[in-house]
């Protein structure tokens, strides 16, 4: 019986973190247009643009291999199960042994890799622009993602996820300068890492500033929903993620009772809402900036984490 509800609560997570995904995305978009007094598009649009675009048919180019038509189902299975071993509404689910946050960003690597190849695949310019601007923006993403983990380790002694989130929750974890430092590091991380303001456009098309557009120009149909999917879902799974280590008020122990967990769900809408809105504000208030400045903004990233490690090991207290 303790089977059955343990593989109960997981697939509530899982199921979850699937139905939320677009829902957030309609939800910072909604935002964005209120804060530029516009009406905006519905909350529910991203559920009727993946709906409509899994009607239609898909289109696929002459030289198009194999890989081609894998790699979407590929970039969604992978960015689902990484969202899925995030603790949300609850800690010690039954896959939560695997929640190391270095195989959550192992997953996320993978997925990365299969989406700039499929961009360079179909042989076109604006796909082979998009893969080189997204490399180029992992291979400075990585090495701050990889510090911030370490600065994480180092405080809570683990990196599996629930074991941070029960420390991060516990008193003794107190006020400390390199967890400051690693979350402006880790926010800083997340807006690149989805194609967000000011690194990239998630509503433009232009071929000068686009990043993640260029990668996905020759999908069509259900393949395209696919990866919007996917792009919604890794947008949840960063903030799943700040709101795991950095606010993991209201996560549930595994040794709660079922009822309790409803106050878990609605502690979590609360960090996704509070989430969208922060998102939303940051969007609304600075520009797009040129691509060549990106490894800038990163590298204060990788320098911020850097520091955090380093304060660490000088003194315990920070």
């Amino acid at each position: 019986m303790a089977v059955i509800r343990e593989i109960a609560f997981q697939g509530m997570q899982m199921l979850l973190v699937l139905l939320l995904a677009p829902l957030l995305t309609g939800f910072v978009r909604k935002v964005k247009a209120r804060l530029l007094r516009r009406q905006g598009p519905p909350l529910l649009q991203p559920y009727r643009d993946l709906i409509r675009l899994l009607r239609k048919d898909v289109v696929l180019a002459d030289n198009a291999s194999w890989l081609f038509r894998v790699i979407p189902y590929f970039i969604f299975a992978a960015t689902w199960i990484a969202a899925s071993l995030v603790p949300t509404f609850r800690s010690g689910l039954l896959f939560s042994w695997s929640a190391d946050l270095i195989a959550v960003i192992a997953v996320l690597g993978s997925a990365r890799f299969a989406l700039a190849l499929a961009g360079l695949d179909a042989g076109t310019a604006f796909g082979g622009i998009g893969s080189s601007r997204e490399v180029m923006i992992a291979s400075l993403a990585e090495p701050a993602m990889l510090m911030i983990v370490f600065t994480l380790a180092l405080i809570a002694g683990s990196t599996q996820l629930s074991t941070m989130a029960a420390f991060m929750n516990s008193p003794e974890v107190g006020l400390r300068v390199s967890l400051g430092l690693g979350l402006i590091a880790l926010i800083i991380v997340a807006i690149a890492e989805n194609a967000r303001i000011p690194v990239d456009n998630p509503a433009t098309h232009l071929e000068l500033t686009m990043v993640h557009e260029a990668m996905v120009l020759e999908y069509s149909g259900r393949h395209l929903a696919l990866i919007e999917l996917s792009a919604a879902l890794k947008l949840l799974l960063y903030v799943s993620l700040i709101a795991c280590l950095f606010a993991p008020w209201g996560i549930s122990p595994p040794s709660a009772e079922p009822i309790l967990l409803i106050g878990g769900v609605a502690a979590y809408l609360a960090k996704l809402a509070a989430g969208g809105i922060l998102l939303a504000i940051f969007e609304t208030a600075i520009a797009k900036m040129r691509v060549f400045r990106v490894p800038g903004f990163l590298g204060a990233a990788l320098m911020l984490a850097l520091l955090a490690t380093l304060l660490r090991f000088v003194s315990r207290s920070f």
